[in-house]
């Protein structure tokens, strides 16, 4: 007679551990956010803290802290390399949402909605600039040239998706190239200039690049999926804005691949020509469940935290690994 074993269930994914891990270091990066937002011209820091209060995970500017860690670092550059990569990736959302012409950011009115276009976009630019003196004060130039490259790219990645969108015709490699440089390159350096400040050879400074590019490629993929598949409080804006705004993501490129010619002729209609509505939103996610698109946008994701997680295979076990390997299964599990 055999005897049933129990087995353990596995806790979900979860970020808890990166964040315990990483808290002293991040309540440093916070304070430096916020000194750093203020200026004597009064509409900068209340455009700068509308975004900044709203509710991010800062990520990216944990990532930092946390690869510095993994790589021994002691000293406290690394707070401020952390603090211009979070307002580069603020700056980045104030201008995406004029680009695209956002209404809303993180469940609350986009900042070009309260105080416009022009706003939005000169509070990025002091922004980056602050992004940029911080970088300068750490000293280090191997970091300001991974970090002012990062910048470079992903403007490209910007102009690049601008010239793609509503372009059906978009490949599934264009787009991933759109993804690399507008979302992973902030990822990869995030990482990378924890590794550099602490000194360490060729070698991890690679891992921990390769682990946030691959890392931030996921990321965005599962937010592509989420648009379609999942909800706003999970999104952090409103489901189905990739849509209304005639973004071409990977489940739209795969659905529109893989559908008939009736069905191509909706997605141009709905996408290039502007003409999308609620009820077309409804049948444009039916459309990705005939043909397995959002499945097949996680499943890829999926396949590129497989490649962060391996990144990481040449550190020693610890902790903080243990934190950023489930950091990964954390952004992937979102859409579950």
């Amino acid at each position: 007679m055999g005897i049933v074993v129990p087995l353990e269930e596995k806790p979900s994914p979860s970020l808890a551990p990166l964040l315990r891990l990483t808290a002293a270091g991040m309540a440093s990066v916070n304070a430096m956010i916020l000194s750093r937002a203020g200026s004597d011209v009064e509409m900068i820091p209340e455009v700068a803290r509308h975004l900044i209060d709203s509710g991010g995970k800062r990520l990216r500017p944990m990532l930092t802290i946390a690869c510095a860690a993994l790589c021994g670092y002691r000293g406290q550059g690394h707070v401020k390399l952390a603090a211009s990569v979070e307002f580069m990736h603020t700056a980045t959302l104030l201008h995406d949402d004029v680009v695209d012409e956002s209404d809303m950011r993180r469940g609350r009115p986009a900042a070009r909605m309260v105080w416009g276009n022009e706003a939005s976009v000169l509070v990025g630019d002091f922004l980056l600039g602050q992004s940029f003196k911080m970088m300068v004060e750490v000293g280090s130039l191997a970091c300001l040239d991974t970090l002012s490259t990062a910048a470079t790219v992903i403007a490209e990645g910007e102009v690049m998706q601008l010239a793609a969108a509503k372009d059906t015709a978009t490949t599934e490699d264009a787009y991933l190239a759109v993804i690399r440089s507008k979302t992973a390159a902030l990822f990869a350096s995030a990482c990378e200039v924890g590794a550099i400040l602490a000194g360490r050879g060729k070698a991890e400074i690679e891992a921990c690049r390769a682990y946030g590019a691959n890392l931030g490629i996921a990321f965005q993929l599962v937010d592509d999926a989420l648009d379609y598949g999942g909800s706003s409080a999970a999104l952090g804006k409103n489901v189905g804005d990739d849509f209304r705004e005639g973004k071409i993501t990977l489940p739209v490129v795969l659905a529109f691949r893989r559908g008939s010619q009736d069905e191509r002729a909706f997605w141009r209609k709905a996408l290039e020509a502007g003409e999308a509505t609620d009820a077309d939103l409804a049948k444009a996610q039916g459309l990705m469940r005939k043909h397995r698109a959002i499945e097949d946008t996680v499943e890829r994701a999926r396949h590129y935290a497989a490649m962060a997680k391996d990144a990481l295979g040449l550190f020693a076990g610890g902790e903080l690994k243990d934190a950023l390997l489930d950091a990964v299964d954390f952004c992937v599990a979102r859409v579950a």
